[in-house]
């Protein structure tokens, strides 16, 4: 199957460069740019692809408004990574909480963003803990602080949820945990229903923007 993929960056170079990447790998392909989000909602309606790479700072719409956009009017939104050339920008976060399925720096290896771009498809999240933690923490706690006992998960949910913001992957939570990889799956499908969260990333906010995992 191949990939398709949406480039939005207001540098002509930028985009260049991506297109240039992305289109040497043999199951990736760019279906088209945009210079800024207000082109975005048309281009995805019209182009379907799996995959936006979306640039955090741009003119007249930015990443974050074209992001809530996406995930607010589409049934099923494409992925969303943000793309941005300083880890700690408070538009990266923004961005995060508004959809955004995670982000990459704009120094990324090329090997990196092709990665990248796979990983989101196939569910897994693209986070980098270290780097959460600290913009969690320069929101202020933004969000919501009802903590997450509302949402009855189980010990062995919180356990996945713990090790899901600690950035390891489904197939490295089941050895963590000593458990099949399917079962895995099953309580993170679980945990997001009972959170209300799109995908694993507004799962990690939401743990924690509620105090659930300390940001010290």
């Amino acid at each position: 199957m191949t990939i398709g993929v949406l480039l939005v960056d207001d540098e002509d170079l930028v985009r260049a460069g991506l297109r240039a990447i992305l289109d040497s790998e043999p199951d990736l392909a760019v279906l088209g740019e945009a210079a800024d989000g207000a082109e975005v909602p048309g281009l995805v309606a019209r182009l379907r692809p799996d995959v936006v790479l979306m640039d955090v700072r741009m003119p007249s719409v930015d990443g974050i408004r074209a992001t809530a956009h996406l995930v607010s009017t589409m049934e099923r939104p494409p992925k969303i990574i943000v793309v941005t050339t300083f880890e700690n920008d408070d538009y990266v976060y923004d961005a995060l909480r508004a959809g955004a399925d995670g982000f990459l720096l704009k120094r990324a290896r090329p090997e990196e963003f092709a990665g990248a771009v796979r990983t989101v498809v196939a569910g897994e999240s693209l986070l980098f803990p270290s780097a959460i933690r600290k913009l969690a923490a320069r929101s202020g706690g933004r969000g919501r602080r009802d903590g997450l006992a509302a949402a009855g998960l189980t010990e062995r949910e919180s356990e996945v949820l713990r090790l899901m913001a600690a950035g390891l992957s489904n197939v490295e939570i089941a050895g963590e945990l000593f458990l099949g990889v399917q079962t895995i799956k099953t309580h993170v499908g679980n945990l997001l229903g009972k959170l209300g969260a799109r995908d694993r990333t507004q799962a990690v906010i939401r743990a924690y923007e509620s105090g659930f995992i300390p940001l010290g």
